[in-house]
C-alpha cells in the first residue's frame, strides 16, 4: 500500500509554497529523533541537528513531547505517503535554539510550544485565522501541512512563548485546541446534551470543554475500562461500553429519549465492529469505517450536529445517507483544527485562571530514549 501511495503522491506533486521541508543540517552533530521503518517498526536514531534554511526559521531543542492518537495510524502504516527513516512527533515544545534573520520576537534559550501544523500567514485561510499551509490535490484542494505527520502532508521533520509548567503548556500544540475545535466547530451551546465518541485525550478533553461551554449533560462512548473509568473518576461524565452494548444508538436513546443535541467523533474506531467491514477493509475496499459516523447520524435528534474531529485518510463504506437527509442531520468535517486561532484565548482565559488544567490527562512520563517502546504500550491502551 505504502509503495503505491508514494506513487500516487508523486503523481500529484507538491505545489509551490513560501515553506518547504527541505533542511540545512549542522555538519559534525547529531540529535536523536524517533523514526518509522515499517509498520509497528518505529526507533530511536541519530539525526543531523537542523540549521537555518530561510530567514523565518526557528530551531528548538526539544524539552517535551506526547504520543498523539493518530501517531497509531503512521505506527500502523495507514496514512499515505511514509517513507522509511521519515522522522516522526508533531505534539513538542522546548527552547529556542537558533533562529532566523527575519525572526525578532523570540530570544535564544526562551521556552516555546509550537503548533503541529505549519502556516504561512499570508493566504486567504491564515488571514481568517485558519492557520493551514497546504500541500497536496488530494481531496480536490490542497491538504494541510503539519510537521511529523509523513510526505503526506508535507514532511516537515519537525509558537508560543508561555509562562506556566511545560506541562501545562505542551498541550497547546494539538490536544487542547483540537479538543476545543471541535466542540465549537460543531456548535455546543448552553443546555445540550452531548455525546462524544472516544476517550482519547481529545475525546476526554473534548467532554470537558463541552461542560464548560454550557452542555448540560455529556455521555461518552469508548470500550477500553482503563479509559472509561477515567473519564468518570476524572470528569464525572457518564459511559458507555460498546463491548457491554453493542447497539450504542439504542443505549442513548434508553438514556436520552430525545436524542442527542451535539455528537462529536474523537476517536473514530478505525477497527470494524461487524465482520463486513472487516472483509471490505482487510481487502482495501475502505480505508475508514462508517460505523461510528452512523452511530452519530441516528443517535443524534432532528437537525442535530455530527463532528469528525478524528483522523479519517480515505473512503468509508455504507454511511447512512437516507438518515443524514431524511432527519436535516448537520454533518461537519471539523478539518485540521486552526490550532493557532484559539491560542490566546485557551492560554489566557483558561489555563493561567486554572479553569482548564490540562494535566489531568497525563498518566505516563518516560525518558526520550524509551519513547518507542511507548507505541505498542499505547497501542495496547486503545483495545
Amino acid at each position: 500500500m505504502q509503495t503505491a501511495t508514494n506513487r500516487f503522491q508523486e503523481h500529484l506533486g507538491i505545489e509551490p509554497t513560501d515553506i518547504h521541508p527541505e533542511f540545512n543540517h549542522v555538519e559534525g552533530t547529531s540529535k536523536k529523533a524517533l523514526a518509522w521503518f515499517g509498520s509497528k517498526n518505529v526507533r530511536m536514531v541519530a539525526a543531523s541537528i537542523p540549521d537555518i534554511t530561510e530567514p523565518d526559521d526557528v530551531i528548538l531543542q526539544v524539552t517535551g513531547t506526547t504520543i498523539c492518537g493518530s501517531d497509531l495510524h503512521l505506527y500502523h502504516g495507514e496514512i499515505m505517503a511514509l517513507q522509511k527513516g521519515d522522522i516522526l512527533r508533531h505534539e513538542f515544545m522546548g527552547k529556542v535554539f537558533k533562529v532566523g534573520p527575519n525572526v525578532k520576537n523570540l530570544k535564544l534559550g526562551q521556552r516555546v510550544v509550537s503548533s503541529f501544523q505549519i502556516s504561512c500567514g499570508k493566504c486567504d485561510y491564515c488571514r481568517e485565522n485558519l492557520f493551514v499551509l497546504l500541500q497536496n490535490y488530494m481531496y480536490g484542494q490542497r491538504d494541510a501541512g503539519s510537521f511529523g505527520y509523513s510526505h503526506f502532508t508535507g514532511e516537515f521533520p519537525r509558537t508560543k512563548q508561555n509562562i506556566v509548567p511545560d506541562e501545562k503548556a505542551l498541550y497547546l500544540s494539538d490536544v487542547l485546541p483540537t479538543s476545543y475545535h471541535t466542540v465549537v466547530d460543531t456548535g455546543v451551546k448552553p443546555g445540550d446534551v452531548v455525546g462524544v465518541w472516544g476517550l482519547g485525550p481529545i475525546g476526554q478533553c473534548a467532554a470537558r470543554w463541552a461542560l464548560l461551554e454550557g452542555a448540560s449533560r455529556v455521555i461518552e462512548i469508548d470500550r477500553v475500562h482503563s479509559r472509561l473509568q477515567f473519564a468518570e473518576d476524572k470528569s464525572g461524565i457518564e459511559t458507555i461500553d460498546f463491548s457491554q452494548y453493542s447497539d450504542v444508538t439504542k443505549r442513548i436513546y434508553e438514556l436520552c429519549p430525545r436524542g442527542l443535541d451535539v455528537a462529536p467523533d474523537c476517536g473514530t474506531f478505525h477497527e470494524p465492529k461487524t465482520l463486513t467491514h472487516k472483509i471490505q477493509k482487510t481487502l482495501m475496499l475502505e480505508t475508514d469505517v462508517s460505523e461510528t459516523i452512523n452511530e452519530m447520524i441516528v443517535s443524534v435528534r432532528k437537525m442535530g450536529r455530527c463532528g469528525i474531529i478524528a483522523v479519517d485518510a480515505g473512503f468509508a463504506n455504507a454511511i447512512n445517507v437516507g438518515a443524514l437527509m431524511e432527519k436535516g442531520v448537520r454533518l461537519i468535517g471539523n478539518g485540521q483544527a486552526p490550532i493557532r486561532k484559539y491560542w490566546e484565548e485557551i492560554f489566557n482565559e483558561y489555563i493561567i485562571p486554572g479553569k482548564f488544567d490540562p494535566t489531568f490527562m497525563i498518566t505516563h512520563r518516560v525518558p526520550i530514549d524509551d519513547l518507542a517502546k511507548l507505541y505498542p504500550a499505547f497501542r495496547q491502551s486503545h483495545r
